[in-house]
């Protein structure tokens, strides 16, 4: 019975993700991941209470999954980032899901327990480094994570009239544009951003 219940669980967080990353919270509909599912939408409130708690169930699969495979490395961060790049290119859902997380949930009591924490942790470490000279300090260490995780996004978000441009180039080409970027950031006298 146990065994039943996390398999429905997971497969409802699996039809969640899809029908999330597709039209956000607002426009997800229960009866859809249901059917995705091969469950109903008495068992999404039942397990969950709500599609915001399912969504927040499936931000924290997604966080989870990504940070187990991808720990922050404060003594490589252009290959963190490239390591980052790498997982949104092969799942481009996690930058979809991650838009409508800041679209759509808000900080307070939405915030998604894991992200947070793994935020925090993240944040621990770059500060640990900078403090210990590994890293430059002309960044707080707030503004350099930001800066490293929307660069590791930038290629999932390409405004339409880049799109053309976009397909020419590879992902080796994209992969080092990004490295090379966080690389710059490292070697710049930002002191004026503090």
């Amino acid at each position: 019975m146990i065994r039943d219940a996390q398999a429905t669980k997971q497969r409802l967080v699996e039809a969640a993700a899809e029908e999330f990353s597709a039209y956000g919270i607002a426009g997800a509909r229960v009866d859809r991941i249901a059917a995705a599912s091969r469950s109903n939408k008495a068992q999404i409130y039942h397990y969950f209470g709500s599609k915001e708690r399912l969504f927040d169930a499936v931000m924290t699969s997604v966080v989870s999954e990504t940070a187990g495979k991808i720990p922050i490395d404060v003594d490589d961060l252009p290959e963190y980032a490239g390591r980052l790049f790498d997982c949104y290119e092969d799942s481009p859902r996690i930058a979809r899901l991650a838009t409508w997380y800041r679209l759509e949930r808000t900080l307070g009591p939405n915030q998604v327990d894991v992200l947070s924490d793994t935020i925090r942790d993240e944040l621990d470490q770059i500060s640990r480094a900078q403090e210990a000279g590994t890293l430059p300090s002309s960044y707080r260490p707030a503004d350099l994570l930001n800066l490293v995780l929307h660069l590791s996004f930038l290629w999932a978000f390409v405004f339409p009239e880049l799109q053309g441009e976009f397909a020419r180039t590879s992902r080796s080409h994209r992969r080092r544009v990004l490295t090379d970027a966080v690389k710059a950031l490292l070697t710049q006298d930002g002191a004026e951003n503090r």
